[in-house]
């Protein structure tokens, strides 16, 4: 029989410990092998637990999340998903985190989910930890090369689509970093809580040369500019609008998520066709390959994260078996490829 997937929950709550160690509880293939009601309690029961997945409160007494979870990423590094309220404050915190090394964000009980919803997304959540990748921090390579400041030509009805999951919020950033302030309109879907996806477009746009902004239904597709789904909701092209325009709908959850990768895949697909790149990046189960592979029969090109610099080789690796994929590429060289093929 598989082993397992055993987890620590780490949160000064004693009813928050309660509630997650229920849920996780009644998984078959996960195991709460202990809690711990602040960061030094925690220290101890990794040493002697040595679990495969952290589930970490952001704010804690003695030492707060984030805190401990630099020091966990340098001296012990642990597949961790982040534990946080929605208030604005706590959720730029978890962005840190993730940059820090976290894989994984969920909104705290009562503050984004039913109990039934919170035990389907915690396990999936915590089932995408345990397979990911990671490794102790370190400071980030001094010799990548500058990021293009201009594109001299455009596709001026072309747009780039990127979908994201486990490990996607740095691979996005990353890949928006590098791209220049007149790009092509760019949208995204990234698996993330409602409450937390503003603050990733927030902080986006501070780092970014284009502009970042959390969708809102109705939002044109303009140039220079990258829209991000937010959390909750499905993310869509509208279908004939002039200018291009986004729909943000509720809906069913597509492979178990809202937003859905596939849901924007699809809508691009037939709205946008050859004149669409599509960019698949890490993350787990196989949300984006079928609207991947709707891209590229409709003559879009489409790029794939390659498994190595994925967090979960998951989602990519799905797009690359149906033979959705023109390109598997490093993260590194993704922003590149798309500037020479905006051209």
């Amino acid at each position: 029989m598989q082993r397992k997937i055993r987890v620590l929950i780490v949160d000064d709550s004693a009813i928050v410990r309660k509630i997650l160690s229920e849920a996780l509880s009644a998984e078959d293939d996960i195991e709460v092998v202990g809690t711990a009601p602040d960061p030094y309690v925690a220290r101890d029961k990794i040493l002697a637990l040595s679990p495969d997945v952290i589930t970490l409160d952001i704010e804690m007494p003695r030492m707060d999340g984030l805190s401990f979870l630099k020091k966990l990423m340098q001296y012990r590094p642990t597949p961790t998903v982040m534990i946080s309220s929605l208030a604005q404050s706590s959720c730029a915190v978890v962005l840190e985190a993730m940059e820090c090394g976290a894989v994984e964000v969920l909104a705290k009980p009562g503050s984004a989910y039913s109990v039934g919803e919170l035990r389907l997304v915690l396990a999936n959540k915590v089932r995408a930890a345990a397979v990911a990748k990671v490794k102790a921090t370190e400071p980030p390579p001094k010799d990548l090369p500058p990021p293009v400041q201009s594109l001299t030509k455009l596709n001026h009805r072309g747009m780039i689509v990127i979908g994201a999951s486990t490990g996607g919020t740095e691979a996005v950033r990353e890949i928006l970093q590098e791209m220049p302030a007149n790009s092509p309109p760019i949208l995204v879907v990234q698996h993330i809580p409602q409450g937390f996806s503003r603050a990733f477009a927030e902080r986006l746009d501070r780092l970014c040369a284009i502009r970042v902004k959390e969708a809102v239904d109705g939002d044109e597709v303009s140039s220079g500019q990258a829209l991000i789904a937010p959390g909750d909701f499905h993310m869509m092209l509208q279908n004939g609008s002039e200018p291009r325009r986004v729909s943000i709908k509720t809906g069913p959850r597509i492979c178990y998520q809202r937003p859905a990768v596939d849901v924007l895949f699809q809508s691009v697909a037939a709205g946008a066709g050859k004149d669409a790149i599509g960019v698949l990046l890490t993350g787990m189960g196989s949300d984006g390959a079928q609207g991947m592979l709707k891209m590229k029969q409709a003559g879009a090109r489409t790029i794939a994260q390659n498994e190595s610099t994925c967090v979960v080789y998951g989602m990519p690796r799905e797009a690359v078996r149906l033979g959705a994929v023109d390109q598997i590429l490093r993260l590194q060289d993704i922003a590149p490829a798309l500037c020479r093929l905006t051209l």
